[in-house]
């Protein structure tokens, strides 16, 4: 099957990069290669290296940076790794960072990948297609360990109902399917509660971001980003849920935050300097015309940080 994604917010991503002809960028999640090609489209003497882990979306982004060949390298690596795959290319630092978060349409639309409730396939949701997948964290994980991760990755609020299910059901038989989940998790919930969306949405979000360590990726990256970046430098976050925007929007305001003293103290003593400042303070959303044209985009939205040039005194 023929790698497919669909780009939300490619416009206003490339155009937060602020780019320079002659600068290096990274895209941390090459996808299908859209957001890449448009950045690759802008350089002239500059550099971008695209991650994925995903190696479907490896192949599909170097077909479609083909044309790009002399100005664009891809590589498989999860953007968390994104210090060691610079250190590898010498790489020192980099005018800007982009990251789509996420799952692509083709994770989605593919059976045999376990992403979606909607088709029936085995429970595997690994985005790299290595380690172990949702069927073995199912099989392995402790009722409270169950709990924590549907309450933490998906704000179930019944999660002990879903996890004390998912432990009951495998003293029988493993959960292997996608749809098997499906209907444990619908059997679950309470009657009432099953009228408001599909029951195992929010269960197959979360297994899916403790499968992949989403949450730990994405904050290993922005421990790492202001030290990537050259300055003036930006970050551009596409975010799809509360837990990863909030993370990014907290992380943004701490580098922003100058002075911590106590108000009550007449002059600063900690010396603390804004790190970085934030571009749009309320972040960017699709607009109307996108909405319209790819429904998975109603949920994103583009976060912008820029690295200080220089620290004033």
């Amino acid at each position: 099957m023929e790698f497919y994604h669909q780009s939300v917010l490619l416009h206003e991503s490339v155009e937060a990069l602020a780019i320079r002809p002659d600068g290096v960028y990274v895209d941390g999640t090459a996808g299908g290669g859209g957001h890449s090609a448009a950045i690759a489209a802008k350089l002239d003497s500059g550099r971008l290296i695209a991650l994925d882990a995903d190696p479907d979306a490896v192949r599909a982004a170097s077909e479609r940076l083909a044309p790009f060949a002399a100005k664009a390298r891809v590589v498989q690596a999860n953007f968390r790794d994104m210090r060691r795959v610079l250190a590898d290319l010498n790489v020192d630092a980099v005018d800007g960072i982009l990251l789509d978060l996420g799952v692509s349409s083709h994770q989605f639309d593919t059976p045999a990948r376990g992403f979606s409730y909607r088709s029936d396939a085995p429970l595997d949701m690994r985005m790299s297609q290595t380690g172990p997948g949702a069927k073995e964290l199912l099989e392995t994980a402790s009722y409270a360990e169950l709990v924590r991760i549907l309450r933490e990755y998906g704000e179930e609020r019944f999660a002990p109902r879903i996890a004390n299910a998912i432990c009951k059901q495998r003293e029988k038989k493993p959960l292997e399917t996608t749809f098997e989940l499906s209907e444990l998790v619908k059997e679950a919930y309470p009657a009432p509660a099953r009228r408001s969306g599909h029951p195992a949405r929010k269960t197959f979000q979360a297994l899916r971001m403790a499968v992949n360590g989403e949450l730990e990726s994405l904050s290993v990256l922005l421990d790492d980003a202001l030290s990537l970046l050259s300055p003036g430098g930006r970050l551009c976050v596409i975010t799809f849920h509360s837990l990863e925007d909030r993370m990014v929007k907290q992380r943004f305001l701490s580098w922003a935050q100058g002075c911590i003293c106590p108000p009550d103290f007449p002059v600063c003593i900690c010396g603390r300097k804004p790190q970085a400042q934030i571009i749009y303070k309320r972040g960017v959303l699709p607009s109307e015309k996108e909405l319209e044209a790819n429904s998975r985009s109603r949920s994103a939205r583009l976060r912008v940080a820029e690295k200080c040039r220089v620290q004033e005194d």
